[in-house]
């Protein structure tokens, strides 16, 4: 399988990332075994997760899916196959929090227990955070690159101001970079990184993986109706979507899937790995039919006519 190189880091990753945040939560421990066994026979490398993954579980304290990939790792042996990647900076509680020296150094240390192993391949600042000087967080940063625990770092949840800053701060300062953005991206969710966002990373050469690539669940084409909200636990979330600009998505989706012979989430997923600014799309599985199903949409193409179809109908 062909790999992307992430902007400017050593790291090549196949097009297509495992969102982790389901593991503990949606996926016990034993199918996100089965998930993640599945996912790196076929080719792949690149995992995502989080330390706040899985604190919005009645009774999780977040850290949950970290333990899960880690204690997978140390199980097969397979570290050195893998590209890990966490984030830190989202809310695990009181005064836990944020893009602080103190709080980054403290947290990556539990990030590496939970996942068994003495090194991050990419670390995200999680979201923005306009309480610490970006020039506390990235000589944070350095640190820890410069101790061998983090390989390269990126930020995620940050406007097209934000992340520029970022990158100036690490120029005239002589510090890392951020050099992966991770946007919230979709054929449905457009307007958080096209535009000056996606210019930004095109022109200083980011690698780019968008999360909720498929708008939630959205565009698997499941939620259809108000009847369709109680398939899934994200089920309540999809109100949103079903409106006449969803529906034409859908439509579109449900045409282009039907000349491949695919489903309409493989055809979503193939549009964002064929998209302009994209390296690969994070994407989540709870079903070793569905882990199958993101399989096959990595090797999708769709033709000039139809990447048109989609982007219109999501315009």
């Amino acid at each position: 399988m062909s790999k992307r190189r992430l902007g400017n880091t050593e790291l090549a990753i196949s097009p297509l990332v495992f969102g982790g945040n389901v593991f503990g939560w949606t996926a016990d421990r034993a199918t996100s075994f089965a998930l993640l066994d599945r996912f790196v026979e076929s080719g792949f490398e690149a995992i995502d997760t989080a330390d706040v993954y899985s604190v919005w579980v009645p009774g999780h304290k977040g850290g949950e899916s970290e333990t899960i990939i880690g204690d997978w790792m140390a199980e097969r042996g397979n570290r050195d196959r893998i590209v890990l990647i966490t984030k830190v900076g989202m809310t695990m509680g009181p005064s836990r929090t944020g893009l602080s020296a103190g709080w980054i150094q403290g947290e990556v240390e539990e990030s590496l227990r939970r996942l068994r192993t003495d090194r991050i391949d990419l670390y995200f600042s999680h979201q923005f955070d306009g309480q610490v000087p970006i020039e506390e967080t990235l000589r944070a940063y350095e640190q820890l690159i410069a101790a061998g625990k983090v390989r390269c770092i990126g930020a995620s949840n940050h406007t097209a101001d934000q992340l520029r800053a970022a990158l100036r701060t690490s120029a005239e300062k002589s510090l890392p970079r951020y050099e992966v953005l991770q946007p919230h991206y979709n054929l449905y969710n457009r307007d958080n990184y096209e535009g000056a966002l996606r210019d930004l990373a095109i022109s200083e050469g980011l690698g780019v993986i968008t999360y909720f690539s498929l708008a939630s669940g959205f565009l698997t084409g499941k939620y259809r109706s108000k009847e369709d909200l109680g398939k899934s636990p994200r089920g309540g979330g999809m109100a949103g979507f079903l409106n006449p600009r969803g529906l034409v998505i859908l439509s579109a989706l449900d045409r282009v899937a039907a000349a491949h012979g695919a489903k309409p989430a493989e055809v979503a997923l193939a549009w964002l790995i064929a998209s302009k600014g994209v390296t690969a799309p994070i994407a989540s599985a709870t079903s070793l039919d569905q882990m199958e199903s993101l399989i096959r949409a990595t090797q999708l193409r769709l033709a000039p006519d139809e990447m048109a179809e989609l982007d219109r109908a999501g315009a």
